[in-house]
């Protein structure tokens, strides 16, 4: 693969404004821009190889933090929710899905039956397997053109990115409350 970065669609776009608005700051969308477009194409590799499995992206991330936690592979709802970002309701409706096709089971807890956990079946962690070697395989791949130092470094940017992201929400909500 050579090193030399061929011009794209973005700084197409980015060049666009500088030639219809010239004092607007658009240099956001070379970092945004392909992140977006990039997010879009790996959306679109992830649910294929998801699609063959019979899951999606969400199943996959309910099926994954029970696969993480390892045996008995069982969460409550809760614990799936600060896990995946999503509210309990939103955890229940995967799990809802997830249960009907086999994937988990859910279980009162022996000493306080107000606990529900999701737990993985046997079939449930046959799938998720499979899925999973195929989605971090298929990620590889598509990370193959950068070394290890760039995927280090990509990755630590991702990382300072996301604390700038929410640094800045922090700022918005302090100046929308005062």
């Amino acid at each position: 693969m050579s090193d030399r970065i061929e011009p794209d669609a973005v700084d197409d776009i980015v060049h666009q404004w500088e030639r219809q608005w010239p004092d607007l700051d658009v240099s956001a969308l070379h970092i945004f821009g392909r992140m977006h477009r990039s997010y879009l194409r790996y959306q679109s590799s992830l649910s294929a190889v998801f699609e063959k499995h019979g899951i999606n992206v969400a199943s996959f991330d309910v099926l994954a933090a029970l696969r993480r936690a390892g045996p008995p592979y069982q969460m409550t709802s809760g614990q799936l929710a600060e896990m995946s970002l999503v509210t309990t309701g939103g955890v229940t409706l995967r799990v809802d899905r997830l249960e009907q096709a086999g994937l988990v089971e859910r279980e009162r807890d022996a000493t306080d039956r107000r606990v529900v956990y999701a737990r993985l079946t046997a079939k449930g962690k046959e799938v998720f397997d499979a899925a999973a070697e195929e989605h971090f395989e298929n990620e590889n791949r598509m990370l193959a053109g950068l070394n290890a130092p760039e995927r280090k470094q990509l990755a630590d940017l991702f990382r300072k990115l996301e604390h700038s992201i929410v640094a800045s929400e922090t700022t918005i909500d302090s100046s929308a409350s005062a």
